[in-house]
């Protein structure tokens, strides 16, 4: 067994349930963490033998350019949309968290995480 991540991806979106969030958009920073069967990649050295990182990245991107009102709903797709496309992943576990979220007070940045396993 193995484990992939993608840390401290930052990107820009227009989540939250602000009428203002809609407009002006946000930070934010997803970090994936997946678990897979890495033995045969790191004896073969082919890259159809893994999860292609650069695949996991797409869907975060993609998924995070999806508006929503809650930043537990993308955390949500992009658990499901890994689990579907990536068949090599057995477990993930993704946060997504919004910088400087508007919530009256100085906060760095709030965080949602969710973790899915394959049944």
């Amino acid at each position: 067994m193995g484990i992939i991540r993608l840390e401290n991806v930052r990107l820009y979106g227009f989540h939250g349930c602000l009428k203002e969030e809609e407009k002006i958009g946000s930070d934010y920073r997803v970090d994936l963490e997946v678990h897979a069967d890495l033995q045969k990649a790191s004896a073969s050295d082919h890259l159809e033998d893994t999860v292609d990182y650069v695949q996991l990245q797409t869907i975060i991107r993609e998924e995070m350019a999806r508006r929503t009102k809650l930043i537990e709903t993308v955390a949500a797709r992009i658990l499901d949309r890994i689990l579907e496309e990536q068949r090599a992943v057995t477990q993930a576990r993704v946060a997504v968290s919004k910088i400087n979220p508007p919530i009256g007070g100085d906060v760095q940045q709030v965080t949602v995480e969710l973790s899915k396993n394959r049944n």
